[in-house]
């Protein structure tokens, strides 16, 4: 009788333990943007994010969201994905507010053409899209962005389906995938650099990174995973570690006069 209720009383703390691991998996990912956004709500000011690492987030979590259609992983990695790529939308809904709303320029931009006569909206004619590179990913819109991620996705699905039976496409969407998210601090990293200052960028954020990150490829390495997942973990705790040394050097070595200006809204932020 006693061991019959020990043998329950650990299954009962073995699923306890397996519900809290899973969900740090889903949501763990998602806590080093909250002081990111809580920091743009109350300065009205998104220019020290840069928002590619929305680009490369959403792009490497919709290709692992496909590459479980090839092989089968674990299904707390598929909500990782999807609440990864919720979370990123609401980052890009929100720099694009501020940034909108803060910008002297109101030439809009759009990812898909418009034949509005609105005069407010002073969106060039094209006959479908809008390929100015120097703009792409730096829409006014919220909805543009949505619309690129919906083409992006409805293309790489498709593509997917055409080829789900060839391996090598399969290893490759995987390998993609890893590889893309293991670029997810370089945009960060070149923002700072062409701002000279790390102004703007939640360090919190970046800490974040380097301890999951850390503990990430550390566990490959211990786990002997596949060379490709521990060599795109070293790759992304270099990065991070390279962020680091930029919040060290432009604090130490100030390339321009600190702002500490804020949008006249930013009274109404958190």
């Amino acid at each position: 009788m006693e061991d019959e209720l020990f043998q329950q009383l650990m299954f009962v703390l073995n699923q306890l333990v397996s519900w809290i691991a899973a969900g740090a998996m889903v949501f763990g990912g998602v806590v080093p943007y909250i002081p990111q956004y809580r920091d743009i709500r109350r300065t009205q000011n998104a220019e020290g994010f840069s928002i590619y690492v929305c680009l490369v987030l959403l792009v490497a979590n919709i290709l692992r969201i496909l590459f479980r259609f090839g092989r089968f992983f674990e299904t707390p990695l598929l909500w990782q994905s999807i609440v990864m790529i919720i979370t990123m939308l609401i980052m890009l809904n929100l720099c694009t507010n501020v940034r909108v709303a803060t910008e002297l320029n109101t030439k809009r931009r759009s990812f898909i053409a418009t034949d509005s006569k609105d005069e407010e909206i002073k969106v060039p004619k094209k006959l479908f899209l809008d390929f100015e590179w120097n703009y792409f990913w730096l829409w006014s819109r919220f909805a543009d962005y949505l619309q690129c991620v919906l083409a992006f996705t409805a293309v790489a699905a498709y593509v997917t389906y055409l080829l789900l039976d060839s391996t090598l496409f399969v290893e490759t969407l995987g390998f993609l995938a890893v590889f893309t998210e293991a670029m997810l601090g370089v945009p960060q990293l070149y923002c700072n650099y062409q701002n000279k200052s790390t102004e703007g960028m939640s360090i919190k954020m970046v800490c974040m990174w380097t301890s999951g990150d850390t503990f990430k490829t550390g566990y490959f390495l211990v786990t002997q995973a596949p060379m490709q997942f521990w060599i795109c973990g070293l790759l992304q705790v270099g990065v991070d570690f390279a962020i680091l040394f930029q919040v060290y050097y432009y604090s130490r070595y100030p390339q321009k006069p600190a702002s500490h200006t804020a949008h006249p809204t930013s009274a109404k932020a958190l």
